[in-house]
């Protein structure tokens, strides 16, 4: 096969229309404003461009760096919009505790990563790998679901998510740092465009810690921002409900200094 033929079979071929029929059937009966809806169409079209192209082909059959594209994909970004799409008088009546969603979520992560786990599932394409990137898809809404619909503070949903990103980056920096390559199945097989095996292994590690650090960091800033400025406006109301004390206090002295 050629690495970049278009692939015939792919998980997105039976996920966007699952989905899309699911989202359409829900929005008949919840309120959706358009960006979500768009969120939604956009978690779509990544899904297609990340499965249904010939990026499909060299994760299947090449490049360790294309299925590490695939999993960030399908395990933080794609999860990430789906979840911003639901409808929040949905979402409210769906509580997810944070410890227990990311303890699933990096468990998935690092298991499926796990150089026998992960040859097994690429052996496997047509069960185990499917299997593999809905429990990624699963456990990436529960890691989100509580950012965007739980109803703990601000500064909960930013400590959340830089504790999030510390835990999980050691994976992409360890395979980004090892000196020989970790994954049988990809050894086993030639190169593309000269890049060796060990080199592919680095741009997919580094790649998945980069990536991993910008989309945290920008949840996280988005979330500790958001943190001080609530800070900000409890803080002069606070303020403001003390004020009415000082006159009484002074009436009180001034009354006592009169008796005398």
């Amino acid at each position: 096969m050629h690495p970049y033929a278009w692939p015939t079979e792919s998980d997105a071929f039976a996920l966007v229309p699952a989905l899309s029929l699911a989202y359409y059937l829900v929005a008949r009966r919840h309120p959706v404003d358009r960006m979500r809806r768009a969120c939604f169409v956009l978690a779509m079209l990544l899904t297609l461009a990340v499965f249904a192209t010939p990026l499909e082909t060299l994760a299947l059959h090449t490049l360790l760096t294309a299925h590490f594209l695939q999993n960030v994909a399908i395990a933080e970004w794609i999860p990430a919009l789906l979840v911003i799409s639901v409808p929040p008088d949905l979402g409210r009546r769906l509580h997810v505790p944070m410890i227990p969603a990311l303890i699933v979520w990096l468990g998935t992560y690092f298991v499926w990563h796990v150089p026998l786990v992960y040859d097994f599932a690429l052996r496997q394409p047509h069960t185990v790998l499917h299997f593999e990137h809905l429990t990624y898809l699963l456990a990436g809404a529960a890691l989100w679901w509580p950012v965007i619909h739980g109803t703990e503070s601000s500064g909960i949903k930013a400590a959340y998510l830089f504790g999030a990103f510390v835990l999980a980056s050691p994976l992409g920096l360890l395979l980004a740092l090892l000196p020989t390559a970790v994954y049988p199945f990809y050894t086993a097989r030639p190169t593309v465009s000269g890049i060796s095996h060990v080199f592919d292994q680095q741009i997919a590690g580094t790649t998945m810690a980069g990536e991993q650090a910008i989309v945290f960091f920008a949840a996280f800033l988005f979330y500790f921002v958001r943190f001080l400025q609530e800070e900000e406006r409890v803080q002069p109301l606070s303020s403001s409900v003390r004020t009415p004390s000082t006159p009484a206090r002074q009436s009180s002295s001034t009354s006592s200094s009169g008796r005398a």
